[in-house]
């Protein structure tokens, strides 16, 4: 791969190996400035593991490059230190020195600057995140989100090329989470900060990434904006991971799987009569007057406050499916119903080896 110009982060079949066993296997990526990447994915898939090889805390395997703004920081003979890439790191437990106080904090990493262009910066930095009013604190004294904002600071307050964040808000509450999480965000952005976030949560990654790359098994399943993502998964594997789905298996049959449930067309290349399997969203399936649908019974119903989860046994399905519904529809457990599905949230795959059904399933 040439070096992009309009790329800010390139790595090469970048590998890594433990024991022999392959944490990462030959990953290549592009990462644009100013976006925000989130690295996704199960524990142990090798997102912590990437991203530590992109800081220059790890190094690859022999034989794979990383460049930054067109600039080889690995490659064969050749490694740059990681205090010398540009890269900021903000680490999951925040990791700010408790016996200074957080001006001293913000300092820390800037002092190859003279004493005033440091003060200016550590306040130029305070200012951006508002956190004007706890530089004279200590980490003890603040509060999980102040702690936050404070490593972020701390983070940026070098101008680095990139940030990477290790799962930045996994100690957080989850009230508190969403509202630290949409202030980092926001910071990011108009900082026109490029930011590469690890994260285990698919909700998190579709809220903040506009680039999701899905790993497993130190490899690069999927790489795309989160609409192309979630509405256009590439395996099973990636549709279920980033959100519940339904599994009907059905007969493919000229451009189409024909299923008990229903026909859904896709653009699959598939021999005439082969398994293919619907993978269907809980929010494709919908209520409709009696005698408009498919007959289906209601086996079980669980109210979550903005939605309910509804089990739904259909013949002759072995397995009931799931729907979720945001209006509230007077119907008891044990009733008839009639069930129509929106096809635009179906996706058709081949049947997957039995491999694939154990993953996903675990």
């Amino acid at each position: 791969m040439s070096t992009n110009p309009a790329s800010l982060l390139e790595l090469e079949h970048v590998s890594r190996h433990f024991d022999g066993r392959a944490v990462l296997n030959d990953i290549s990526l592009t990462i644009p400035p100013g976006m925000i990447t989130c690295l996704l994915g199960q524990s142990g898939c090798g997102k912590s593991t990437l991203l530590r090889i992109i800081s220059g805390v790890d190094r690859p395997d022999p034989g794979g490059r990383i460049l930054i703004d067109g600039t080889e920081v690995v490659g064969p003979g050749r490694f740059v230190e990681p205090e010398d890439r540009q890269i900021g790191f903000m680490f999951q437990d925040y990791a700010l020195f408790p016996h200074l106080s957080v001006a001293d904090n913000l300092t820390f990493g800037l002092r190859h600057l003279p004493r005033a262009a440091r003060r200016e910066r550590v306040g130029d930095v305070a200012e951006r995140i508002g956190i004007e009013h706890l530089l004279d604190r200590y980490p003890h004294s603040l509060s999980g989100g102040e702690q936050q904002r404070v490593a972020l600071a701390r983070a940026l307050a070098p101008q680095p090329a990139i940030l990477l964040m290790d799962e930045p808000f996994s100690n957080l509450d989850q009230g508190l989470r969403e509202k630290v999480r949409r202030e980092t965000v926001e910071t990011l952005r108009r900082m026109g900060t490029t930011a590469i976030i690890v994260t285990h949560d698919p909700q998190e990654a579709l809220a903040v990434g506009d680039l999701i790359v899905l790993m497993r098994d130190g490899r690069i399943e999927q790489a795309g904006s989160p609409i192309d993502i979630y509405d256009c998964p590439c395996s099973v594997y990636a549709a279920e991971f980033m959100g519940p789905c339904n599994r009907v298996t059905g007969i493919w049959t000229e451009g189409r799987i024909e299923t008990p449930i229903g026909t859904f067309p896709a653009n699959l290349d598939l021999p005439d009569g082969t398994l293919a399997l619907a993978c269907i969203r809980p929010q494709a399936l919908s209520i409709c007057p009696d005698g408009q649908g498919i007959s289906a019974r209601v086996i079980d119903k669980t109210f979550t406050g903005e939605s309910e989860q509804i089990g739904i046994m259909i013949h002759p399905l072995a397995q009931p499916l799931r729907m979720h519904s945001h209006v509230r529809i007077p119907m008891a457990v044990g009733e008839k119903v009639s069930l129509q599905l929106n096809g635009a949230q179906v996706h058709v795959f081949s049947e997957q080896p039995l491999a694939d059904k154990l993953d996903t399933d675990s």
